[in-house]
């Protein structure tokens, strides 16, 4: 079973933390470091936070949020093995080309360690802030994916459509990785369909065996009908490190691929837990 941390770029701005934190998870055998992503924390909003029954995030706007492919290039120039990866980005509110140029950079400046998470968004809010409609999210998230994949292939780029109109360019560098692994996060609206078309795996906010299922169905059966392995698709999911190895043992059995742990589950000395972890 693979094992990673999330966040790594939140609730401090400090280098060294920064690093040091992923250096010491590299050491201790755990296969990723993965961030959050918000752009801005409101200081009121009606939009729901879809994974908590309050409906609110668990940070406040003065948490502070390194954007997450600063703070996992500082993390690739100071480790040499450990996987990255964003746990999500929210690509339907940003410049797919950026996001294509910038995660095609990171990729290669890293030996192809990189693995980009994304999701479609839920807060109207800062859509707002950035100037992006909140409508059609869905539907510019699937062409944006669609879209950055033809720049990472390092052919001509020809692509017109609603949302987009790119001809006549070429980018470089491109991704180590071929494919470059898109991660989709999420379990609400057509998120079967987006992993079995666009996701070569699932970033999933749960580790609930029964859920899992459903959706393992789910994406299964979106899966046969374009006539995709569903193997193919790697599963990520959150985990509180709770039941230990035998734990860990279990969700693989149920179909897991790797356990994502949240350092504010791992108490006040993230270091040791990582350390106790990765042991068991």
């Amino acid at each position: 079973m693979k094992i990673g941390i999330i966040p790594i770029n939140i609730g401090s701005a400090d280098l060294q933390h920064i690093v040091g934190l992923a250096q010491h998870a590299e050491a201790s055998g755990v296969e990723s470091v993965w961030t959050f992503e918000h752009v801005i924390v409101p200081l009121e909003y009606e939009s729901k936070y879809p994974y908590n029954a309050s409906g609110k995030m668990g940070m406040s706007p003065e948490t502070p949020f390194v954007d997450p492919l600063i703070a996992l290039t500082a993390v690739a120039a100071s480790t040499s093995t450990i996987r990255l990866g964003t746990g999500v980005n929210i690509l339907s509110q940003a410049s797919p080309m950026y996001v294509a140029k910038q995660t095609a950079s990171l990729d290669a400046l890293s030996g192809g360690r990189f693995m980009l998470g994304v999701g479609i968004g839920w807060l109207r809010e800062e859509f707002e802030a950035v100037g992006v409609p909140f409508e059609k999210r869905g539907a510019r998230f699937d062409d944006y994916v669609t879209a950055m994949r033809k720049v990472w292939s390092g052919d001509v780029v020809e692509h017109e459509s609603e949302f987009i109109s790119w001809h006549g360019f070429k980018s470089y560098p491109i991704p180590v990785q071929n494919p470059m692994p898109i991660v989709i996060g999420g379990i609400k609206g057509k998120i079967h369909q987006r992993i079995a078309r666009h996701g070569d795996g699932w970033y999933a906010p749960t580790n609930d065996p029964a859920e899992l299922k459903a959706h393992f169905d789910g994406i299964r059966a979106e899966c046969d009908a374009i006539g995709r392995d569903f193997s193919e698709i790697e599963i990520t999911c959150m985990w509180n490190g709770r039941g230990g190895a035998e734990e860990a043992a279990r969700l693989e059995e149920a179909g897991i691929h790797r356990l994502v742990v949240p350092l504010f589950a791992l108490g006040p000395d993230p270091k040791e837990a990582i350390t106790k972890l990765t042991a068991a």
